[in-house]
């Protein structure tokens, strides 16, 4: 491996950690499950660094790839939607209040059911502070279609949030006490 690769891989990559990491961990949930996804799309970023295009930075790359890592995943475990012991000792070892940590858990579940294009835009905007302009280079867009996603994105959430007893966001819990 090239001495010179390397420190240019590095190089262009310490501007992009934080955000990159960022976004790794709002698309995927555990440290462990972000640490993972974060090193897989580091190594095959690395490996292909040398055939990056020069017009594209390796943020975006990054970004995409971790979204397409990610997808791929969903799709060979064919995501779970119940409650495990492993989400639940997720939980208690964070320093987050548990009400807060399951209206985030409640709120990724939500943003997992918007069309993907919101979804990846709200998660890019919101959680991982990508700008306008970077989301639209990142999904190959306009500016103009992205505030549109996020705009949308946010009124679909919004109406989810606001609807009683939904199958969305409802614990599976009935009171018998009225």
């Amino acid at each position: 491996m090239s001495v010179t690769k390397q420190q240019a891989f590095m190089e262009a990559y310490r501007s992009c950690h934080e955000p990159f990491v960022r976004y790794c961990t709002a698309i995927v949930h555990g440290k462990m499950a972000t640490e993972d996804l974060v090193q897989d799309v580091l190594l095959s970023a690395y490996k292909n660094y040398d055939v990056l295009s020069s017009d594209t930075p390796l943020l975006h790359y990054l970004v995409r790839a971790a979204r397409n890592r990610k997808v791929s995943l969903w799709r060979k475990s064919k995501h779970r939607a119940e409650f495990t012991e492993d989400d639940a000792a997720k939980l208690k070892s964070r320093e987050t209040p548990p009400d807060v940590l399951l209206d985030i858990q409640l709120l990724y579940r939500l943003i997992q059911k918007l069309p993907e294009a919101q979804g990846d835009a709200l998660l890019l905007f919101e959680i991982s502070g990508f700008s306008m302009k970077e989301i639209a280079i990142i999904q190959d867009s306009t500016e103009g279609a992205i505030k549109t996603k996020i705009s949308r994105g946010r009124k679909l959430l919004k109406q989810m949030l606001s609807e009683p007893e939904s199958e969305s966001h409802s614990t599976g819990f009935k009171s018998n006490m009225l």
